[in-house]
């Protein structure tokens, strides 16, 4: 797929203030500091479209950035996670993560963002179990693959499918990125030309 323009469109808290559109969503959550700003960056192509920081946790929004004229849309939720941050604010969070989740029509595709240099965390593992439970359809992009070797890189991605097959009978798609490299861009943006051909015929197309 080749993305010809992306801009942003809104941010908001509700989703019933999500953009009036039929065309589908592709999502992107993770844990605080995994990468997911960069990561959306990289796929557009455009080192300014999503906030970075040092500082993790800068999104609390729901960020909507409308892709080829609205042939689909980019949008980046809040990370989980938040142990930094007071009870009431993760409650917040927690509302508006799974309150698009759950009702947002559009969401096509949901990307879970996990740092590939770490052994399967509690929280991911609860996290993708609550998207299995409710039927959400989601993949696995493992982020920093730069940070690792080959052999170590598919060594962290084999451990983590292993521990999910010991409860799932059927494993989720795996994607492995890099940032820095642009790794993983091509095989992330066909994947989602492919799910776009799936929903409106071989056009990829809504219009």
């Amino acid at each position: 797929m080749n993305i010809k323009n992306i801009k942003y469109e809104v941010s908001n808290e509700k989703v019933d203030k999500c953009p009036v559109t039929d065309a589908p969503e592709y999502a992107f959550i993770g844990r605080s500091n995994v990468g997911k700003s960069s990561l959306i960056n990289m796929l557009a192509r455009n080192k300014n479209l999503a906030k970075t920081s040092q500082k993790p946790g800068k999104t609390l929004l729901i960020n909507h950035f409308k892709v080829n004229d609205g042939e689909w849309y980019l949008v980046d939720l809040p990370g989980y996670g938040f142990a930094q941050r007071g009870k009431e604010q993760r409650n917040k969070l927690t509302n508006i993560i799974e309150s698009y989740i759950l009702d947002r029509r559009q969401l096509r595709m949901l990307f879970v963002l996990v740092d590939i240099r770490h052994d399967p965390q509690k929280i991911d593992m609860e996290f993708m179990d609550w998207l299995e439970e409710n039927d959400i359809a989601f993949a696995i992009v493992f982020t920093k693959a730069d940070k690792l070797g080959p052999v170590a890189g598919q060594k962290k991605v084999d451990q983590y499918m292993k521990e999910m097959s010991l409860s799932w009978s059927k494993l989720p798609p795996v994607f492995v990125t890099s940032s820095e490299k642009a790794r993983g861009r091509d095989e992330l943006l066909d994947y989602i030309e492919l799910m776009n051909r799936e929903e409106y015929g071989s056009s990829g197309s809504n219009i």
